[in-house]
């Protein structure tokens, strides 16, 4: 919206909805800053705008001109009375319309995406990555970028995409984690938002097949101090968006007062053993010690807390090679995840590095990975190295909870499935 002066404004958009009754015409359009009702009236504009305006559908792109004035029935509580109305192209019938299927409208992602409910999902997206950049670059760590074609898994063989490379086979990225692990003993504090990719068998609400991760990597720090790291930048996150995206949080009809008490509190840490005692005593479930946590079992866990909770120490023997047994609890690794309320499970995981080659070898060995593909990791531990840790964040998971989405499909602009790769 631009002002022409102190009372006319000129106002450039799309329509989002469009009614008509006789002499007049009533016009809600859009921009990237929202609604604002439009009132067209025949005699305030000639013969064929006034046309014009009838008969352009919605999603047509138009330019206006009139005054705004305050009308508390109006969305947004104010209404432009329009003293010219131009259109800068008629749409063709919108095939969106009310009540139709996720998938329909997966189909239709590129026209979807104009709608306020992921137009307002999006600019939150905005601020989380800008948060993400604005809390490490203040705290001195430096970016630093991996490559997307690497030739070894990192969080198992399973979920690897192949990709030829040439007459060779190599893989799309899982995690940056390994070539961050060579630049802290440069950079010392670094930190990363790249694409990743796990070709997962999932057809949940909260698994994607290409997904994007805040990653940070950071030399002299132990499992302690990295998850004071996370805990801080959760909560800086959440700040931002609090202070930046009230009107797209009301949109998405998240409660902002649960958050502010979110981002102003303590996050518990326990340790996997005790989450299975809760699971067990308090909800009745029977959870083998040594079993990963399922979805179910995250979403149980959580019924007893109203922040995320950190949980730390899961079983070595399920975790991946690089996470060094806790020399207090050698059964565990020194290990995290950062669970989210309200159901949407991990959004944070990370670890403090082994430092033990052999131990890294035979855990590989027991996945059947070639050794020979990870000397260069190894190299690191041979020359200088130092205590390290690091973490991942999900930013469509965490979008989905700061945006109380129903399904992590929404919290990024065109996704990624098991059964979805357009358009």
């Amino acid at each position: 919206m631009k002002k022409k002066n102190e009372n006319t404004v000129n106002i450039r958009g799309w329509i989002y909805r469009t009614r008509s009754s006789g002499n007049i015409v009533f016009v809600i359009i859009r921009d990237a800053t929202g609604i604002l009702q439009a009132t067209i009236k025949k005699g305030n504009l000639s013969d064929k705008d006034f046309e014009d305006a009838k008969k352009a559908l919605v999603e047509s792109s138009i330019e206006l001109e009139g005054c705004v004035k305050e009308d508390k029935r109006a969305p947004g509580g104010y209404e432009l009375q329009v003293t010219r109305f131009k259109v800068i192209q008629f749409a063709e019938p919108f095939p969106i319309v009310e009540d139709q299927s996720p998938e329909f409208l997966l189909d239709q992602r590129h026209l979807w995406i104009r709608s306020q409910k992921l137009t307002s999902v999006l600019k939150v997206r905005s601020t989380v990555v800008g948060a993400i950049h604005n809390f490490f670059r203040e705290r001195g760590y430096f970016e630093f970028d991996a490559p997307i074609l690497q030739p070894n898994q990192c969080e198992g063989g399973s979920t690897l995409f192949k990709v030829k490379y040439y007459d060779k086979i190599t893989y799309l990225a899982q995690t940056w984690q390994l070539y961050a692990e060579a630049a802290v003993f440069s950079l010392e504090k670094i930190y990363n938002m790249g694409p990743t990719f796990r070709a997962e068998k999932s057809k949940t609400s909260r698994h994607l097949s290409e997904f994007w991760m805040a990653e940070m990597e950071a030399a002299w720090m132990d499992l302690h101090d990295v998850i004071e790291v996370a805990k801080e930048e959760v909560k800086f996150i959440l700040n931002d968006v609090i202070k930046n995206n009230i009107y797209d949080l009301n949109i998405l009809g998240q409660d902002i007062k649960k958050l502010k008490y979110i981002a102003n509190s303590n996050f518990p840490n326990i340790t996997y053993t005790k989450a299975i005692e809760i699971l067990n005593e308090k909800e009745n479930m029977q959870v083998e010690w040594g079993k990963d946590l399922r979805t179910i079992e995250e979403n149980k866990l959580m019924n007893h807390f109203d922040t995320p909770v950190v949980i730390t120490n899961y079983p070595k023997e399920i975790m991946a090679f690089y996470k060094p047994k806790d020399p207090k609890n050698p059964k565990t690794a020194l290990c995290f995840d950062m669970i989210a309320p309200k159901g949407y499970g991990e959004i944070v995981g990370g670890s403090q590095r082994s430092d033990d080659i052999q131990y890294m070898k035979k855990r590989l060995k027991e996945t059947g990975e070639s050794i020979e593909n990870y000397n260069w990791y190894f190299d690191l531990r041979k020359y200088g190295s130092v205590p390290h840790s690091g973490y991942g964040l999900g930013v469509e998971r965490l979008v989905s909870w700061i945006c109380n989405l129903e399904n992590i499909k929404d919290a990024i602009p065109f996704p990624r499935t098991m059964l979805r790769f357009r358009p």
